[in-house]
């Protein structure tokens, strides 16, 4: 069979245009390298994760970490929405712990699932456990350590730039957050401006992670009578509440409060509030009504009535911040420190020492924390890599179809000239 030379010319040119149509494919990105579903580590698994002391009634419907002393004298249950996994992924299975002492003044402290660790004495009456067992033991979390993590990311992600398009309007008594990248959208907003604020708007595409950075010492709440904050993910805006919520919940769930600086915060008790908090040096006053939902890391913590903490864990996706001891690693030379003197009603001073926040979150570095890098490294498997491995047999291929080509060239010529 005769092949003419323009043939096998235009097969060759043929295998080497599909060589380089594929190539792109084969290098498609992997996910952002610098995104982690696992920023918080230990505290991470806790509704609430509190530093000194912890004043609240009646009920956690997470797990509850104290790292100082407990007080549930007004009856207090802990973790009744917990599932067995989250269960089985707390330190020692305990969705009750507490370093310091737990007074209960006779109260039922009721675990409704998990085990309960307590370092220091059980006041009035023993803890009530439905499935789990109650052990004394007061290293079971480094609270100092991971304390020092969450400030040093707090501080972390109040220097994240403003996403682009991201706004945020103050009409009248009226704050609106409009963010519309489907990934992550980071606000800035002063705590003076947010007290403005008698509802609260935020809209975000669904599946997005909400990052508000709020500056200041304080924020109250209270100050312009704050009743409802209402989210969208692209359609109508819904008033938050635990039963209704945009997107079946999706929005407030990857929704985060930065309080870098602040040192006290007071929730207005007519509204409840979506999202977590982050807020490493504050007391947060949580008044008598109305919850929170979502998760809190604060310093220490009042509440009673229905100021409760609803099981709704923090699922966004943060930022990896080069130089930045990630919570739920051990750092070398960690340094123990508390928040300042909080104004929690009858609470004693945490086993630790005491430490001032930062003037400013942007103008110093958590101590302990080692100096940003001027570029993170490239981990295994990201793009450069990828693309590298998957072009080796694209390369091959394209050798083999070459010297396949150049044969059949060869053999036409013979063929033509016999």
């Amino acid at each position: 069979m005769r092949i003419p030379t323009s043939a096998a010319l235009a097969a060759l040119g043929g295998a080497l245009i599909l060589g380089l149509t594929v190539a792109p494919a084969a290098q498609a990105a992997p996910a952002s390298a610098d995104c982690t579903t696992d920023a918080f580590g230990i505290a991470g698994k806790y509704g609430e994760f509190v530093l000194g002391d912890d004043v609240h009634s009646p009920d956690a419907e997470g797990a509850v970490a104290v790292g100082g002393n407990a007080d549930f004298k007004g009856g207090f249950s802990v973790g009744n929405e917990l599932t067995a996994a989250q269960v089985d992924a707390l330190p020692g299975r305990a969705s009750l712990v507490v370093r310091g002492n737990l007074e209960n003044g006779g109260s039922a402290t009721v675990v409704m699932k998990g085990n309960a660790v307590v370092g220091g004495t059980v006041k009035d009456r023993p803890v009530d456990l439905h499935n789990g067992t109650f052990s004394k033991k007061a290293d079971l979390i480094d609270f100092d350590g991971e304390f020092a993590k969450l400030r040093s990311y707090s501080d972390a992600l109040a220097k994240e730039t403003a996403t682009s398009g991201a706004t945020v309007s103050l009409d009248g008594n009226r704050l609106t957050l409009t963010g519309t990248d489907t990934g992550r959208n980071v606000f800035s907003v002063e705590a003076s401006q947010l007290e403005k604020a008698k509802e609260v708007f935020v809209k975000v595409p669904a599946g997005a992670t909400t990052i508000v950075n709020v500056t200041g010492q304080t924020y109250d709440m209270a100050t312009a009578g704050t009743t409802g904050f209402f989210l969208s993910g692209g359609q109508d805006f819904v008033l938050d509440d635990k039963t209704q919520s945009a997107q079946d919940g999706a929005i407030r769930a990857k929704l985060l409060w930065n309080f870098p600086n602040a040192t006290k915060i007071v929730k207005n008790s007519q509204a409840a509030w979506p999202g977590s908090v982050l807020a490493p040096y504050a007391h947060l006053e949580l008044g008598n009504a109305a919850p929170v939902n979502g998760s809190v890391w604060v310093a220490s913590l009042h509440g009673s009535g229905g100021a409760e903490t609803h099981h709704f864990p923090f699922t966004g996706c943060l930022p990896e911040v080069p130089g930045t001891p990630k919570p739920g690693t051990t750092p070398s030379g960690t340094p123990s420190t508390t928040p300042p003197a909080s104004p929690t009603p009858s609470a004693s001073v945490p086993p630790s020492g005491s430490a001032t926040p930062p003037a400013t979150p942007s103008g110093t570095t958590t101590p302990g924390a080692p100096a940003p890098s001027a570029s993170p490294s490239q981990p295994e498997g990201d793009l450069a890599t990828t693309g590298s491995s998957n072009m080796v047999p694209i390369t091959v291929g394209g050798a083999v179809v070459v010297a396949a080509g150049a044969g059949l060239v060869v053999m036409a010529r013979r063929r033509k000239r016999a």
